[in-house]
């Protein structure tokens, strides 16, 4: 008989076939069989090689091959030594590979079910930065396209400033929609602000820390829409420390919530 009380189990699920988090990525393809509707996925083949399925989506009435690799982890699709080019999803529980190549759809279903969150970090151009000074209630903008419902966004200023001073709320999930701002389409989304730095955090700062230093974002100058989840532990610890009044307001934030 299976002692039940020694069971170490996650946290309870809502609305979910699965009533506790996956621990494992068998329970990360029951999930996925129970969203594959939802997203108007279609499983032509599940096998054991890589990679593990083949399924079509329905999009603007016609349906788009695609290759899905099921992790518990996403960054376990690298340590098992997949090839990108030969797949186009990753289904996970948890997405903890923040330089994943760009091709690659990173399906990150602890999301699906509100839980945890992720720390982005958005450069902002002129004139984009004076747009963004202003904005205090919602507005539509450009964000990362794995940006979901609740992740934090960190608005990095480029030149002169190269600094991190605004930081916002994800009031929605990531839509490539037409852009607005230029020609063809974005990433875009609704972004509630956070709260300002009075004290910003600039990329010195991140270059001389003796961990964020290592950082992806970093050692690419900051260049693209990086994942910086991997580094919010010392993030907050820098921002909380140099600008104190707003961590009432970043509480909900704080690393152990993720």
């Amino acid at each position: 008989m299976i002692n039940t009380e020694s069971i170490s189990r996650g946290e309870v699920l809502d609305g979910a076939p699965l009533r506790y988090a996956p621990s494992n990525e068998l329970g990360v393809v029951f999930l996925f069989a129970h969203l594959a509707h939802k997203w108007r996925i279609r499983v032509d083949a599940v096998q054991s090689g890589f990679p593990d399925c083949t399924a079509y989506q329905k999009i603007h009435g016609k349906e788009k091959r695609i290759r899905i690799e099921f992790e518990f982890h996403s960054r376990n699709f690298k340590t098992h030594g997949h090839n990108p080019s030969q797949c186009d999803w990753i289904v996970c529980w948890e997405h903890n590979w923040p330089d994943a190549p760009a091709n690659l759809q990173i399906v990150e279903l602890r999301r699906e079910f509100g839980l945890g969150f992720n720390v982005w970090i958005m450069p902002t151009n002129d004139p984009y930065k004076v747009e963004l000074e202003r904005r205090n209630s919602d507005a539509r903008w450009s964000v990362p396209s794995q940006c979901h419902r609740g992740d934090l966004i960190l608005y990095y200023f480029t030149r002169p400033e190269t600094s991190i001073s605004h930081i916002f709320v994800a009031a929605d999930r990531a839509r490539k929609v037409t852009a607005g701002w230029k020609e063809g389409k974005d990433f875009m989304g609704s972004i509630r602000r956070v709260c300002r730095l009075k004290a910003p955090i600039f990329l010195d700062d991140l270059r001389n820390h003796r961990v964020i230093s290592t950082a992806h974002f970093v050692r690419m100058q900051m260049r693209g829409r990086p994942n910086a989840t991997e580094y919010w532990p010392y993030l907050y610890d820098m921002i909380v420390k140099r600008n104190p009044t707003v961590e009432p307001k970043l509480r909900r934030f704080a690393p152990g919530n993720i």
